[in-house]
């Protein structure tokens, strides 16, 4: 029998009802106002940063010294009430009690911070070019901890204190948060993009045709192998495959959506994607450093192609960035220019980012032809409506695309706007940050243990465990190596 789509991935009608619009409305209204630094005009120069400390009263701060008066605590006040009153607004005209959801997001809210707060302490996130800045001799480098932690604190709520994970429930909303999260996220990669276009040529080029040709290999291998060895349905096989080979968390929210699966899919997804990104940030940039030390573009672009996080490959490619100069300067007497290894992690990263929405719809467009999932009437034709189309079309992607599209015209336009737009991208992408947030302590809250393991979860674990080891991180670097190989960055005073 085929089970009913869940109650959060079936979109409410109209413009101010459902999710994926009001993800649409706050994400174009956070990047209008970052939008702002082009103008000269700072509007989100209050919004809380998180820094990596060792001393904890510089863990947070304004982002812009205009607002330094605001101190750390002020500035996650004042981006507390900003996130609250939107979110409210947001939750009422979505049919939710007003009065449980302010109570509910304001607890979501400050344990976000302390998972923010505690993932940026240096022993933990300062990457190796900044050791001595804090005074540290080690540190595991993982930037995107604080992600974990809320994940982490969330699962210890929602399994051991089940009547306040209840209470909570009604701000517990991931995918809004993360959908919200996508669609700033089209301000970062717009601008990176017009970034790297004044770049080589060569290495933007290489990276879309590395891009291609990975996910024509990836998506369908790990399809077939979830559907034919493991017996997952459509259902799970699908977002899973885009979860583990396009870009993780957002892609594998992205195709639930789009082929209205229940939401407890991308929720399990997303939390065994995040423990294989945090593996991969532990071992892949050493592993690159010792073996392609004498190959920069190769080892940032495996990065870009193997991790399954923005934050967790463009972290990655800079602590890489930084271990393959240190140790060329070390053994070669070579002393590469800073950052060209991190622009092919970031440059690969931001054409898988692209690929999202395509692929989402492409998957919408399939769900909808084949009626996959659903019974068809035996011996009866079936046509596919454009009406039908649309209305699995996740509508957030359009906010996705919208933000994107105007950003990278309006740069590639007006090249002498793109620092000042890059600044106002930097703002708006604390706010994603901490919606990012939002979804992993939600994600905690709303995953039973138990029932995930009835779900399939040991399963899960072996699909990604056989693709990512099997043929995803060899595929990628084969791919890296094919298109950058032989590239080496320039050297500093050349």
């Amino acid at each position: 029998m085929t089970a009913e789509p869940h109650e959060l991935l079936v979109q409410k009608p109209g413009f101010f009802r459902s999710e994926d619009w009001w993800a649409v409305w706050l994400g174009l209204l956070i990047v209008a106002l970052g939008a702002g630094q082009a103008a000269g005009v700072d509007l989100l120069g209050w919004v809380a940063k998180y820094n990596v400390w060792s001393d904890i009263g510089k863990a947070v701060a304004p982002n812009s010294k205009e607002f330094a008066f605001l101190g750390g605590f002020g500035s996650m006040l004042a981006t507390y009430l900003f996130l609250l009153i939107l979110t409210t607004a947001g939750a009422y005209f979505m049919g939710s009690s007003v009065k449980r959801f302010v109570a509910g997001f304001t607890i979501l809210y400050w344990v976000t911070v302390v998972a923010n707060t505690a993932g940026n302490f240096a022993y933990l996130a300062a990457t190796p070019n900044n050791l001595e800045k804090f005074g540290i001799g080690w540190s595991l480098g993982l930037g995107e901890l604080g992600f974990v932690i809320a994940l982490v604190l969330g699962l210890i709520i929602g399994n051991f204190f089940p009547k306040t994970a209840a209470f909570l429930s009604t701000a517990a909303k991931p995918e809004w948060y993360i959908k919200t999260g996508i669609v700033i996220l089209g301000m970062t990669i717009a601008i990176k993009t017009v970034g790297a276009m004044g770049l080589a040529s060569t290495v933007i080029f290489r990276g879309i045709c590395a891009v291609v040709e990975a996910y024509l290999i990836y998506w369908p291998v790990v399809y077939i192998i979830a559907r034919k060895f493991f017996k997952f349905t459509p259902e799970w096989a699908a977002p899973m495959a885009s979860g583990i080979s396009i870009c993780g968390v957002a892609a594998a929210i992205a195709t639930g959506s789009a082929i209205r699966a229940r939401a407890i899919v991308p929720t399990v997804l997303s939390s065994v994607i995040i423990v294989f990104v945090a593996v991969e940030l532990l071992i892949l940039p050493w592993i690159a450093t010792t073996f392609f030390a004498d190959d920069p573009l190769v080892a940032g672009a495996w990065m870009g192609l193997a991790v399954k996080s923005d934050g967790g490959a463009i972290a990655s490619g800079a602590i890489t960035d930084s271990l393959i100069r240190a140790k060329a300067l070390a053994e070669y007497g070579v002393n590469y220019q800073e950052g060209w290894t991190l622009m092919a992690a970031t440059t690969a990263k931001v054409f898988i980012d692209v690929f999202i929405g395509i692929w989402a719809f492409v998957l919408a467009v399939v769900w909808s032809v084949y009626q996959i999932g659903t019974k068809r009437s035996e011996g009866k034709s079936y046509k596919v409506s454009f009406r039908e189309i649309g209305d699995r079309f996740p509508k957030f992607l359009i906010g996705f695309l919208v933000v994107f599209g105007g950003v990278f015209l309006w740069g590639i336009t007006n090249p002498d706007i793109v620092k000042a737009a890059g600044a106002g991208a930097g703002q708006a992408n604390l706010l994603r940050s901490i919606f990012f947030g939002l979804c992993f302590f939600s994600i905690g809250l709303i995953t039973n243990v138990r029932k995930l393991w009835a779900e399939g979860l040991g399963r899960i674990v072996g699909v990604y465990a056989i693709a990512l080891f099997g043929f995803i991180l060899w595929v990628g670097l084969g791919i890296s190596y094919l298109f950058y190989h032989g590239i080496l960055p320039p050297v500093v005073g050349s």
